[in-house]
């Protein structure tokens, strides 16, 4: 099956013949075939390319992330430091899509205001395909700014310089000054009003690749990816050294000892697999949420370059906004996830009752991701961890051919349909699976579909096909009005 496959943008994943069958098929329903095109080409498209926005506090960052991807999601203030938890958000300019990583936030006094914003560049960096560093014209570059050039440089990623805040013509001689830095040319731009943003675009768009230069292992034979995430302290280093049988991390009972990234090439069940450690920045009690969010960098980081999310869950404690926050990164940037309940040795039979009752009403969401319970410091059930990242791997790569999808879809529709709203039952008339890696659905309907009964169209797929492991990504097309039949 797999070699018929069409990797062509505008196919998705499906074979040539099941291609035009379906376009056959969408045709008869009376929708419009140039839009069904696009929509299998945004549902086919593999992991987008990642934008990471550098720069020192407040000159702009998040109003320019903000001006990118078309809407005010991240935190803007007028003072330095106030972007938190999400980093990530999805951006389209001139028909391309990309994912912006924010980095607004910082805490100077976690590190100092050099270092801090040098770990928060170097965690984004890693994850990125290309870099908009935005400095402030009207300061012109500092030493901060002379330290993240340096960075830049080593890293070796495509650089876009931004020059912020020049609202009018007289501040463009400000930019040209920063022809200095040795990035190349300067884009004027006001985040805040959008001037220039458009040509500062055109140049983020040459510099970002068609797709990410990741190509996962599978396609190459290369091993496969896994990160290991988790709050800090929660036991990823002593996991990694349990699973290398060897020290390779240090561990220390002080939250977030681990800084600098660490891949090792661990032979574990017969194979080959690459850990990522992703442990979180140093931290201390009074300057936590500077931490947390470095944290949630590192995080970021590490998903983008992973197939496989190893959630680490602390099952002695309960289970935290933080741990949720993870899963919900994971689940979001497309991963297969495990998770696993570290410490399991520690817990007697009163806390294991209420972390089941914990897992049920907090981890819902992902009830479909395999578990481990497991031991970092004695060893325990560390055997099992591998077969629940093969399991996650299939779920992940699993592909429904568009015949049976549609067999299964009216079955659906026949046996539960859509609750009549206003007078009128929508109806899933056709669907298709486009991609995979995590596996993604189109699906073609006669009105708006419900959240919940999406939920419940969900539900069923992964009854029917598995998925297991796997977020599962569903859009739903309505046909605007009954169109000619061809």
């Amino acid at each position: 099956m797999n070699d018929q496959i069409h990797t062509g943008a505008a196919h998705g994943e499906l074979g040539d013949a099941e291609y035009a069958e379906f376009m056959e098929l969408a045709a008869e329903e009376g929708f419009d075939l140039e839009q069904v095109e696009g929509d299998l080409a945004a549902a086919g498209h593999g992991p987008l390319p990642v934008l990471a926005v550098v720069g020192r506090p407040n000159v702009g960052k998040s109003t320019l992330v903000n001006r990118i991807i078309g809407r005010r999601e991240a935190v803007v203030e007028d003072r330095p430091g106030v972007t938190r938890d999400r980093v990530t958000y999805e951006a389209e300019w001139s028909g391309r899509r990309f994912k912006v990583v924010d980095t607004g936030g910082w805490e100077q006094d976690v590190l100092g205001i050099d270092a801090s914003v040098a770990a928060q560049a170097e965690f984004a960096i890693e994850a990125a395909d290309a870099v908009v560093f935005v400095v402030d014209a009207t300061v012109g570059a500092t030493d901060t700014d002379e330290a993240v050039v340096k960075l830049l440089r080593r890293a070796g990623k495509p650089v876009v310089l931004c020059a912020n805040k020049v609202d009018g013509p007289s501040g463009e001689a400000d930019a040209a000054m920063l022809w200095s830095l040795g990035l190349g040319e300067p884009y004027p731009v006001s985040a805040l009003h959008g001037r220039g943003t458009g040509d500062m675009l055109d140049a983020v768009l040459e510099a970002l690749p068609e797709a990410p230069a990741q190509t996962f292992g599978a396609t190459v034979g290369g091993p496969r990816r896994i990160a290991l995430i988790g709050r800090p302290n929660v036991g990823k280093s002593s996991l990694l050294n349990k699973v290398a049988g060897e020290e390779r991390v240090v561990v220390n009972e002080m939250a977030g000892t681990t800084r600098d990234p660490v891949d090792e090439m661990i032979e574990l069940g017969g194979k080959t697999w690459k850990f990522v450690d992703t442990a979180g920045i140093r931290r201390r009690v009074h300057l936590q949420e500077g931490a947390d969010y470095y944290a949630s960098l590192r995080t970021a980081a590490a998903v983008e370059k992973a197939e496989v999310a190893v959630v680490l869950i602390d099952a002695s404690e309960s289970i935290s906004v933080q741990d949720q926050r993870i899963v919900s990164m994971a689940v979001e940037a497309g991963r297969a996830i495990v998770v696993a309940y570290n410490k399991w040795d520690t817990l007697d039979e009163e806390r294991r009752y209420y972390l089941e009752r914990e897992i049920e009403t907090e981890l819902g969401q992902i009830q479909w991701a395999p578990r481990v319970n497991v031991s970092a410091r004695t060893g325990r059930h560390m055997e099992k961890l591998v077969p629940a990242i093969e399991t996650a791997l299939d779920g992940w790569e699993t592909r429904v051919p568009t015949g049976r999808l549609n067999a299964f879809l009216g079955e659906i529709v026949a046996s539960h349909p859509h609750p009549v709203r206003g007078g009128k039952q929508p109806r899933i008339l056709f669907g298709t699976q486009a991609g995979t890696r995590p596996p993604r659905f189109v699906l073609f309907a006669s009105g708006f579909l419900e959240a919940g009964y999406r939920r419940f169209i969900e539900r069923r797929l992964r009854e029917e096909f598995g998925f297991e492991g796997t977020p599962l990504q569903i859009s739903v097309r309505v046909r605007e009005k009954r169109g000619r039949k061809k």
